[in-house]
Order: structure tokens, then sequence, then C-alpha cells
């Protein structure tokens, strides 16, 4: 059996995540317990709508997390808006070979969120994915405006051109630079999967928000508008009776240090006065015990034959007749942080990336993932069943803000 490379996700406990120095002065993630500290915040009266399940008395960021979760799911109206005119009625491409629709949501959502956090607080940086650099250049900034205005909480000024691009900015790769000590940032993947972004189809994407607070991530929010489907234990089949009620809502999960991962539906229109059935739901990864009893999931661009697991368990995609000697496999989507979400909500057991060896990973792709898996009681990368998987330099956050993911499939038992 040959040595391949996988990254793992499967549900037992970890301890808290912490972003430490490396002897580098580069800081790197490492699973252990250590006292959580205290970010200055700005004393500005915070004018959000969202409401959170845990009282504030037990959430040390919740007003962070309040603010995020206000954010994402304004970025999320934004991205259902642009992708509007991307398609027609019957679903045709209006727009082929064009990356402009993606290109100004990737860009709007990072300004509208840099925009929406700067004012509350803008003691704390961003890094994200955009620079305007790439903006300028195709004169796209007044489309990217005009979608930012839109959804943009009121203020007494309106957004200007360089509003807008000074906030995309304010999260490229030269805003802030790291020194020794831990640092305290917003980490934003504006768009996670931009090709199910550009599909017709109900394809999944994410917007992804997490906050890092002296080296450790605290919060994260995971906004997914194209999730037609209950994140609970529900069936498919029980849910499409709610189909008609949740056509023109996403979903929205949530982490908080120590506070645990939590879901719920939300309205994608404008004035948010569509009403859904329930409201938050704690999130806790799937107990399975045996391996054919796990749901699994894979990366689009990879097959199961492509996994060593592969030669001991078939894969099937009909629940309702999986073998003993067969898996099942769920339906693919795209970005990684999709994956996450499956994996935190319960409806995916096991998340398996074979990933090449010496593979940069941004930290954006990642660090919201990651909260909310553990906080949902999983775990990212250990020993599992037929695989053990090592990690080697652990999870690197750079400089430059990426993850040095060096996952290694040692054995096959």
């Amino acid at each position: 059996m040959s040595v391949a490379t996988a990254s793992c996700f499967v549900n037992a406990p970890i301890h808290a995540m912490d972003i430490l120095r490396s002897p580098s002065h580069i800081s790197a993630v490492r699973f252990c317990q250590r006292q959580r500290f205290a970010i200055e915040r700005s004393r500005r009266c915070l004018n959000v709508r969202s409401t959170l399940p845990f009282p504030e008395q037990k959430a040390k960021y919740h007003k962070e997390l309040e603010a995020a979760v206000d954010a994402v799911e304004r970025a999320c109206r934004l991205c259902v808006d642009v992708k509007s005119s991307l398609f027609s009625s019957d679903g045709r491409v209006l727009e082929k070979n064009d990356q402009t629709p993606v290109t100004v949501a990737d860009f709007g959502v990072q300004a509208l969120i840099s925009l929406e956090l700067g004012k509350l607080f803008p003691s704390i940086p961003l890094v994200a994915e955009e620079d305007s650099a790439f903006l300028r250049s195709r004169n796209l900034a007044e489309t990217v405006v005009n979608a930012v205005t839109a959804k943009a909480s009121p203020t007494n000024k309106p957004c200007t051109q360089d509003d807008v691009l000074d906030a995309i900015d304010r999260g490229g790769k030269d805003a802030f630079v790291f020194g020794s000590n831990p640092a305290t940032y917003w980490v934003l993947d504006p768009i996670d999967g931009t090709r199910g972004f550009l599909k017709a189809s109900k394809a999944l994407y994410v917007v992804g928000l997490a906050l890092v607070v002296d080296g450790e991530i605290v919060v994260g929010v995971m906004g997914c508008p194209n999730w037609q489907t209950d994140l609970s234990k529900k069936s498919t089949a029980d849910f499409e009776e709610c189909n008609d009620i949740l056509n023109g809502s996403g979903a929205i999960m949530i982490a908080h240090i120590g506070c645990g991962t939590w879901t719920k539906r939300f309205s994608l229109l404008q004035d948010r006065t569509t009403k859904f059935p329930g409201a938050w739901t704690r999130c806790f990864v799937d107990g399975f015990d045996v391996v054919h009893k796990a749901h699994f999931c894979i990366p689009d661009s990879q097959t199961w034959e492509s996994l060593p697991l592969s030669s001991i368990f078939n894969a099937t995609t009909e629940p309702d007749s999986v073998e003993d000697n067969q898996i099942l496999l769920l339906p693919t989507c795209c970005g990684s942080l999709c994956k996450y979400l499956m994996v935190a909500s319960g409806r995916a057991s096991v998340f398996i990336l074979r990933a090449k060896e010496k593979t940069i990973i941004k930290a954006w792709d990642h660090a919201v993932g990651m909260i909310c898996v553990h906080e949902a009681g999983g775990k990212l990368c250990s020993e599992w069943f037929f695989y053990t998987i090592v990690i080697s330099n652990s999870l690197m956050f750079s400089a430059e803000i990426v993850i040095q993911d060096y996952y290694s499939l040692l054995s096959m038992i």
C-alpha cells in the first residue's frame, strides 16, 4: 500500500483551538487549553438586529458574534442578488465565459463585511482574499458600490467609491503586518465555492467569517444561501413538505468558543419579514461508531475509487440500500467550507480530502470551519479507524496567512 496524503474530519472531542507563535514568528494552529484574552472593543453602539441562542453573560464575544451574523446575512443577500443577474428565469446562463458576476459578488461581500465590522470594531483588522487592484483594472468599482450600497446598514452618509475600495483594501495582503506576538483579527472568505456560485442549479457556496483573538479562533459564522434542506436530523423526504417555505431562505451556522455550534434558517429578503419554522438549533457531529454506518463526504474533484479505503468498502449514494461492505457517500459540493458545514451539522460523519504534498491552503478556507466542527464535538485530522493521520508542521498560519497543510496517511490496518 503506497503512502497517500489526506485530511479528515471525524467526530471526536478536541481541546480549544489555538494559533500560537512558531519559532520563526509564524502563527501556527494547534489544539490546547489556554486562558482566553479580552480584546479591545469599540464603545460605539451595536446597531444589529441578530439575536443569538445563548445569553451575553455566557459568551465573551457575544457582541462580535452578533455583528458577524448580521454582516454575513447581508452578504448572503448580496450574493443572491448578484447571482440572479447571471441566469434567466429558466436557468440559462446570460453571460458565458464572463467572470463579472462572481467578481462583483466576491469583492462586494468583502467590502460589505469590511464596512460593517469596521464601523463597530475599527481596531480589529481584517484578513481576506482580495484587494482592489483587480477591481480598478476592470472598471467594475461602480457595480460593486451599487451592490454594497443596496445591502449595507443605514448610515448618515452614502457609500462612495473610495469608501468601498478602501474597505476592500482593508482586508488585502498588505493591509496588516503580523509581528512576533499572537494577533487579533477577522478572517473572511467572501465566497467559498465559486464554481457552485456560477452554477444555475442549487449548488452550494458559503460566506465564511471567523474571529481570531490573541491567536485563538473564538467565533465563526458560515452563511449558505442555497441550502434547501434542514440542518437537523429530519430526512430529506420529510423536509420536502416545507420546500415552499424554504424558498427564499438560506442557512446560517455559528460557533462561539465554549458555547457550541448552532444553526438556523434566515430570510434572503431584505425586509426580513419572512417567517421560518423553528429558531436556533444546536448542532452535533454524527455519532457513528462503525465505518459502514458513517456518512462520507469527499470533494467533487475526487472519486471514492481514488481513496485507499475503497479497497475495503464500496460506495453507494442510495441511503436505503447500504450493504455491509458499502458506505454511504453523500452528494459532493463545491468549496472547503461546505464540507465543514456538513460535518458540523451531523449530516456527514467524515470528510476526506486527499491532498497533494506541500499543498498550500488559504487560512480563510478553514478557520471558520474549524471552530464550527470543534464546537459541535468534532475533530480535525487525527487517528481514525483504518487511517493514521499525522499532522506535520501542524496547520500553519503564516505571515501571508496561509495554512501549510501536510497530512500523511502512514498506514492502513
